[in-house]
C-alpha cells in the first residue's frame, strides 16, 4: 500500500508538470515575470525590491539566457512545484502516514498559490517553495526527535537562509520554529546545534546586508514605506482575507477550516507536538499580515507560505475518514484547472478584453494582456525599427526610452532583445526600480540622438508631456494593434523622439 501512495505522488507530479510546461507556451510572461528577467541579465547580491535567488533560477534553466522562452524562463517554477509535492508527501508520511502524506501532496497543488502562482510563474516564492517545504521536512525530524539532529539543525539553518534568500519572509521559518521551542521544547534551548544553526541563517544573509550597505539600505526603505500608515483600515483587511481565500483556493480554505474543526473535537489526531507545531508555523504569519493589512496595502501571496502547514491538517481529516480521492479536492482541482483553460482561451482567441473601452486606456486593467500580445508585438516592431534604419530615419543605437518597471521588463525581454537596442529608464526610483542599476551600465543620450518610446494603450502614459523638454520633435506615432479573435484588443503606440537636445537625467543610484 505504501507504494501505491508513491505511485500516485509520482503520477500527480508527472501529470501536472507537462500540464504547466504545455500552458507556459501558451502564456506570455506577466508584468512580474517579464520584470525578473533582469535580475538575470544583471545578477548581483540582492536587487532593488528582492534578494537574487530568482535571478540565478532564471539563468539556470536558460542556459545563462542562451534559451529564453516563456517555457524556459518558467521552467523552474515547474520544477520546483514538483520538488514541493515530494517534501511535502514526505513530511506527511512522517506525520502519519504516506496516506496523509499524498493528501497533502494533492491539496498542495490544488492550492492557487503553491500549485500556480508560486508553481508556474516565475517570481521570487518560485525557488522559496522547495526550499521552505525541505526545511519544513527537515525540522518535523527535529521536532520529533529523530536520531542526527546535529546534522539536521545544520541543515535547518541552511535552508533558512537559501530561503530568506529567495524571499526575506523565509526567516518567518524560525519565528514560528522559535515560538514551538518556547512554548513547547523549551529544552532545546540547550542545545548548541539551535544557535549554530541561528548562525547559519546569519551567513547565509551576508549577501543582502553587504548589498544594502553599497546601497545606503534602500530594500529596507522600499518595503518600510509600504508599511508607515497608521490608521486603522478595516476595507483593506477585508480586502487581505478575501484575496488570501482566492488565493488559496476557496475549496482548499473549506478543506482547512473542516481539519481544523475535526482536530478541535478530536485532539488525539495528531501526536502531541505535531498540531502545536503545524499551527505555530502558520497562525503567527498569517495574523501579521492581517495587522499589517489593517494599516497599509498588502497582496494575498505574502502569507501564502503561512497555510502550507495548515494543509496537512486538512489533509488528516480525510485520511481518518478513510478517503484516497475525497470529492471536495476533486472539485479543488477542477476549479484549478477550469481557471486554467478559460485563462488559455482568453489569452488566444477572446475578441475583447476584460479592461476599459475607453481609447485613452484601451484594455486597461485587462488582466490577459498582461500575458498576451507582447512577442508577436516583439516581431512587428522589429520589422519598423529594421526599416527606419534602412531608410536611415533613426540609427540601430538609438535606444528605447521607458519610465515604469512594468512595461519596461516586457519591452526589454520581448522587443529589446529582438532589435538589440538599449532600453534608458527615466523615471523616479520608485517608478523604475532595478532598472536604475541597468542604467549605471550603459550609455547615456547624447545631444542630437533620436529615440523611440512605447506605450501600450492599456498602461497609459503621456510622452509629450515626459519628454518635449528633451527632444525637437516628437512625431505622431505609429499604431501597431494587438488582435485576437478577429478584433483589436489592445493598441500598442511608438513614439519617434527625434533630435534629443537636452540629455534627460537617467535615475541611477
Amino acid at each position: 500500500m505504501q507504494n501505491h501512495y508513491q505511485k500516485l505522488v509520482f503520477r500527480l507530479i508527472l501529470i501536472i508538470t507537462i500540464i504547466k510546461i504545455i500552458a507556459a507556451c501558451f502564456l506570455e510572461l506577466g508584468n512580474d515575470e517579464a520584470y525578473y528577467y533582469t535580475y538575470a541579465l544583471q545578477p548581483d547580491f540582492s536587487h532593488f525590491d528582492h534578494p537574487p535567488f530568482v535571478g540565478f533560477l532564471i539563468q539556470l534553466t536558460t542556459l545563462n539566457l542562451h534559451v529564453v522562452t516563456d517555457a524556459t524562463m518558467r521552467l523552474g517554477a515547474i520544477v520546483g512545484c514538483a520538488v514541493s509535492t515530494w517534501f511535502i508527501f514526505k513530511t506527511g508520511s512522517i506525520i502519519s502516514s504516506e496516506k496523509l502524506g499524498w493528501l497533502t501532496a494533492f491539496i498542495y497543488n490544488c492550492s492557487i498559490y503553491t500549485g500556480f502562482i508560486a508553481g508556474f510563474f516565475i517570481l521570487p516564492d518560485s525557488p522559496q517553495m522547495p526550499i521552505y517545504t525541505a526545511a519544513l521536512y527537515t525540522m518535523l525530524r527535529i521536532v520529533l526527535q529523530e536520531k542526527n539532529t546535529s546534522k539536521n539543525f545544520l541543515q535547518l539553518g541552511l535552508l533558512i537562509g537559501a530561503a530568506a534568500l529567495c524571499k526575506v519572509h523565509g526567516l518567518f521559518l524560525w519565528v514560528g520554529f522559535g515560538l514551538f521551542i518556547l512554548l513547547k521544547k523549551p529544552i532545546l534551548l540547550r542545545n548548541v546545534n539551535v544557535y549554530f544553526a541561528i548562525l547559519i541563517t546569519l551567513v547565509c544573509l551576508l549577501p543582502i546586508v553587504y548589498w544594502n550597505i553599497e546601497n545606503n539600505f534602500i530594500t529596507y526603505t522600499f518595503h518600510s514605506e509600504r508599511v508607515s500608515n497608521t490608521s486603522l483600515q478595516w476595507g483593506m483587511l477585508l480586502q487581505e482575507i478575501v484575496g488570501e481565500i482566492a488565493y488559496q483556493n476557496p475549496i482548499v480554505i473549506i478543506a482547512i477550516i473542516i481539519g481544523i474543526k475535526y482536530c478541535i473535537q478530536h485532539p488525539l489526531a495528531f501526536r502531541k507536538p505535531i498540531l502545536a507545531w503545524l499551527l505555530l508555523m502558520s497562525l503567527p504569519m498569517i495574523l501579521l499580515f492581517w495587522i499589517i493589512a489593517l494599516f497599509n496595502p498588502t497582496l494575498p501571496h505574502w502569507s501564502g507560505p503561512a497555510y502550507i502547514p495548515l494543509y496537512f491538517i486538512a489533509a488528516k481529516y480525510f485520511e481518518e475518514k478513510k478517503i484516497i480521492f475525497p470529492i471536495l479536492l476533486k472539485t479543488a482541482v477542477s476549479l484549478l484547472i477550469i481557471v486554467l483553460v478559460a485563462a488559455i482561451f482568453l489569452v488566444q482567441l477572446a475578441p475583447f478584453n476584460l479592461g476599459s473601452q475607453e481609447k485613452e486606456k484601451f484594455g486597461e486593467f485587462c488582466p490577459t494582456l498582461d500575458i498576451s500580445g507582447w512577442n508577436n508585438f516583439g516581431k512587428k516592431y522589429q520589422e519598423l525599427f529594421t526599416a527606419d534604419v534602412a531608410n536611415k530615419k533613426m540609427k540601430a543605437t538609438d535606444p528605447i526610452l521607458i519610465s515604469k518597471w512594468f512595461p519596461g521588463g516586457h519591452i526589454r525581454l520581448y522587443v529589446a532583445t529582438k532589435t538589440n537596442q538599449q532600453v534608458m529608464a527615466v523615471g523616479s526610483l520608485i517608478d523604475i526600480h532595478k532598472f536604475a542599476w541597468i542604467n549605471k551600465t550603459e550609455p547615456n543620450l547624447q545631444i542630437g540622438q533620436n529615440a523611440y518610446c512605447i506605450v501600450p494603450s492599456n498602461v497609459p502614459f503621456n510622452v509629450f508631456d515626459a519628454y518635449k523638454n528633451y527632444f525637437t520633435n516628437i512625431e505622431a506615432p505609429v499604431i501597431i494593434p494587438q488582435i485576437r479573435g478577429g478584433k483589436t484588443v489592445r493598441n500598442f503606440y511608438v513614439y519617434r523622439l527625434i533630435d534629443c537636445k537636452k540629455i534627460p537625467e537617467k535615475t541611477s543610484f
